[in-house]
């Protein structure tokens, strides 16, 4: 089924309600993945007609994906990114690690957005940004969808560089993300320093149990992905 193209239409309500001149899409990528960061972009786009093509990442082939995230990066007004590490991840929990991401790519930003569309319908950024949230946000704003297809392309070439040095754990095609590979590196020879280790994928590892790190209050919405993403033994 083809999708309908993003608009700027909730960018220009929030222009014409609130009197923002610089509006801000920010989106993630890597809130279910088992190894490396979570990542987040933030794009400036203005009001212009973006490249042809773009939608939200995940709905875009991965060759087409990289040559749109090279258009976007000339095209939109002002991006940058921001990361949260595994350690962060553990260490903070999703939604604070979330915000930790998202407020380092705001202040990459050459100016500061007077206010800022986000994916979804739970705001992780919250005061004193301006926020509105948008379900389906990355396939229905332009800077959203911009920010999208960003964030994905720049988190997987960070993780096919670890290809090298952790051939097989498959980061070059599985970005972190469980998948059979991934698994069975991980029941051989357990987790690697890039992998979040409060997650409960590591409940069905006993031979790697150990290293899970607990945090005195667990951030729900990480336990929940990593139980969601489990083993299936």
């Amino acid at each position: 089924m083809p999708y309908e193209p993003p608009t700027h239409s909730v960018e220009r309500s929030i222009r014409a309600t609130t009197g923002a001149k610089i509006v801000a899409g920010i989106d993630e990528v890597g809130r279910g993945a088992w190894a490396g960061p979570v990542t987040v972009c933030a794009a400036i786009t203005g009001l212009r007609r973006p490249p042809a093509g773009l939608t939200d990442s995940k709905l875009i082939t991965p060759k087409r994906r990289t040559q749109l995230a090279g258009e976007l990066e000339s095209w939109v007004t002002a991006h940058a990114l921001g990361h949260a590490s595994p350690e962060e991840i553990d260490d903070l929990g999703m939604t604070a690690a979330l915000r930790l991401a998202a407020v380092r790519a705001l202040d990459g930003l050459p100016v500061r957005p007077d206010a800022v569309i986000l994916d979804g319908k739970h705001d992780y950024l919250g005061v004193p940004w301006r926020v509105r949230t948008v379900i389906k946000g990355d396939q229905s704003c332009v800077s959203v969808a911009a920010a999208s297809v960003i964030a994905k392309v720049r988190r997987d070439a960070m993780m096919a560089a670890l290809q090298e040095q952790f051939a097989v754990f498959g980061f070059a095609e599985n970005a972190g993300y469980p998948s059979p590979v991934h698994k069975a590196a991980l029941r051989e020879l357990g987790p690697t320093p890039y992998h979040r280790l409060s997650w409960a994928y590591l409940d069905a590892l006993p031979k790697w149990r150990h290293l899970k790190k607990v945090r005195l209050s667990p951030d729900a919405a990480a336990l929940e992905d990593g139980g969601q993403l489990g083993f299936d033994f």
